[in-house]
């Protein structure tokens, strides 16, 4: 370490700021890894990867692939490009667009050039997008296409820093002054000599930030999270072995990055773990989270997978649909083989008859199953960035498939907790990463407390926000998390909920939100959000959105089954709401009526409640893109909300 800038202090919140490492020599041999910078840890990986492909892409329908050298190479290029465009240190290279391998480039070869990645959300409108370019000083912008440089061309005027824009698909529609395609940006670097680019490259250190993942604005400004070069190597490597994943030269993994790289859990899946351990990383199209991801899946059939929970819902509601449409015989097989997996933990810890039937049916069911959907050689499948639901997770038991839940923020790089093959206990989210601690703080009589974290995982600061960053970390450097949750005897952690969301109603009751919320959607399987209000009011209500078939307003297969039982006709949004259809109505009010007859007191009560006329979403701003517990971000929106007069408030009671 004693290359390192010398720094006293846990936290910085300037770009050019260097921390002192969570080194602990008395520690276990995970806290002393030797700290590396991200080119350092992929030269390495260059040397004992070089004759592995490491990343494929589709071109003229038919999959291209790039070597672990070639792939350094596009790297450096990019890297010399963005020297000759007199990049900054410490300055930021956004990019905003779709995974792709120009992407990649870009990431890292920014890095290489001494600027700090930045990953803007293509969701984001121009606005949003001003924001981070500008908080991050933004030199040069990468663009994919047309649609995401008109955005940055609005704001363009308003951005001092920015020097160039990129656009890496497709040729820009109009000439204009620094605004370059791929391939003119490429061709800038040409006469930059390579001794230039290490020289920069060897001056920067593990302590020094390389990454900004920026995390949802629904509390206030993004926030930018630093992240340093050994916060980055250092998870790559510790994160992975939690992980169980295999290095490239013992038995090459697999998966496909469609996941928005802005996000730390893709960021850390697709590029940096996948670099460490040798992976090839396949790429899916643009349009995968609209409906074309299980047809990358079952061209690639990956080793392993990671998804955020709705994208499991919606391969489960794409599975249910698919079992709707077969024919008798069919549907009682796979009845039979769901119900033979569905306690599959247990099952397969027992001898005799079971695990004759479990073998039986996963031959003759769920092995089909599972290849239709591309995963007949995919082992291990995680899920992250929000809490997944318990009958997700029992619906994948039961075509035997375990969900590894990893739990973790922007703030830890991502994971601090995971789940794995030798670390599996339902419903928890697995065990502390070894060489990372987790404590509780202020633990009530059932001894539920803050999760608070420590390690080389956890990040440098929040960028230009001293205040937040002090909030966020402990006077002795431990991370808040702001998460309830209890630790057993064994390890695992269970979230039980957030600080924040406690609901304290102007009678000064204290009312969870979280089981009340859950419980309906347990009732009422044509719901996909239901949202409680009350805080600071005299009684509970209750917002609801029901389950559609995205991005339309036709309803899931569910919601319209459930319709149908009723005797109901509605298959839109637009065909409920307003009490239009008084069955659904009808059957959301006997919902809600049970749930509360579970309530422990009147003040947990729901006395209102409405449908709203869309669901919650990342693009609508109701939902925060960077959270541990994602959905559960729009209770602020929810809680502060003034009801519209022309929504129809359904009242319960007298």
């Amino acid at each position: 370490c004693g290359s390192l800038p010398l720094s006293e202090s846990l936290w910085t919140t300037k770009a050019s700021g260097s921390v002192r490492l969570r080194i602990n020599e008395a520690c276990r041999e995970e806290t002393t890894t030797e700290p590396l910078t991200v080119h350092q840890m992929f030269k390495t990986s260059v040397k004992r990867y070089g004759h592995l492909n490491a990343l494929a892409y589709k071109k003229n329908n038919q999959w291209e692939k790039i070597t672990f050298p070639e792939y350094y190479h596009c790297c450096r290029r990019a890297g010399k490009s963005f020297l000759k465009l007199e990049l900054k240190r410490f300055h930021g290279v956004g990019i905003l667009g779709s995974n792709s391998p120009e992407w990649f480039f870009s990431a890292i070869g920014g890095i290489m050039a001494g600027g700090i990645l930045t990953g803007i959300y293509s969701t984001n409108c121009p606005e949003a997008c001003h924001y981070v370019a500008s908080d991050s000083k933004a030199n040069i912008i990468m663009v994919e296409n047309q649609k995401q440089l008109e955005k940055i061309l609005q704001i363009r005027s308003r951005l001092p820093d920015l020097k160039a824009i990129v656009q890496y698909s497709g040729s820009p529609q109009q000439k204009l002054p620094n605004l370059y395609s791929w391939e003119e940006f490429l061709e800038l670097g040409v006469d930059v000599s390579d001794s230039e680019l290490d020289e920069m490259m060897d001056s920067q250190r593990a302590n020094q930030c390389c990454t900004l993942i920026y995390t949802s604005g629904t509390t206030g400004r993004p926030k930018g999270v630093m992240l340093s070069h050994d916060n980055i190597t250092w998870t790559a490597i510790h994160a992975s072995r939690a992980g169980d994943v295999s290095a490239g030269d013992v038995q090459q993994e697999t998966l496909v990055s469609y996941l928005p790289l802005s996000h730390i859990a893709a960021q850390m899946f697709d590029i940096w773990t996948a670099i460490q351990w040798g992976e090839m990383v396949y790429f899916a199209q643009p349009d995968a989270l609209k409906g074309s991801l299980v047809t990358t899946l079952t061209e690639v059939n990956p080793s392993n997978h990671m998804g955020v929970p709705r994208v499991w819902e919606k391969i489960m509601e794409k599975v249910k649909e698919e079992i709707s449409r077969c024919g008798y015989v069919k549907k009682k097989l796979v009845t039979w083989a769901n119900t033979v997996t569905n306690n599959l933990v247990s099952i397969c810890r027992r001898p005799g008859e079971k695990q004759f039937l479990f073998a039986l049916a996963d031959s003759l069911v769920l092995e089909k199953l599972r290849a239709q959907l591309g995963f007949s050689h995919c082992h291990k499948f995680f899920s992250g960035a929000a809490p997944i639901g318990m009958e997700t997770i029992e619906f994948f038991l039961g075509l035997n498939i375990c969900l590894y839940e990893v739990y973790g923020m922007s703030e830890s790089t991502g994971p601090h907790f995971v789940s794995g093959p030798r670390a599996y206990k339902l419903p928890s989210c697995g065990k502390v990463i070894p060489g990372c601690r987790a404590k509780l703080s202020n633990m009530d009589s059932s001894n539920v407390g803050e999760v608070c974290c420590w390690g080389r995982n956890i990040f440098m600061g929040f960028l230009n926000m001293e205040d937040k960053t002090l909030e966020a970390l402990d006077e002795e450097g431990w991370l808040r998390s702001g998460d309830l949750g209890r630790i057993d005897q064994d390890g695992f952690l269970y979230i039980t909920g957030r600080i924040k969301e406690l609901i304290i109603t102007a009678g000064g009751e204290n009312i969870p939100p979280v089981p009340i919320e859950e419980a309906v959607k347990k009732e009422l399987p044509l719901i996909s959000n239901a949202m409680l209000i009350g805080d600071k009011r005299k009684f509970l209500s209750l917002l609801l959105t029901l389950k559609t078939t995205e991005p339309t307003q036709e309803l899931s297969l569910e919601a319209v089954q459930f319709c149908q039982h009723l005797g109901s006709q509605s298959t839109k949004v637009s065909d409920i709401i307003e009490g239009q259809d008084q069955e659904v109505y009808l059957a959301i009010q006997q919902g809600i009526d049970r749930v509360n007859a579970q309530a422990t007191s009147n003040a947990q009560i729901i006395q209102k409640w409405t449908i709203l006329p869309w669901d919650f979403s990342i693009a609508g701003g109701e939902l925060g893109k960077n959270c541990t517990t994602l959905a559960l971000l729009t209770h602020r929106l929810a809680r502060n909300y003034s009801w519209p007069i022309d929504w129809p408030v359904i009242t319960v009671g007298p």
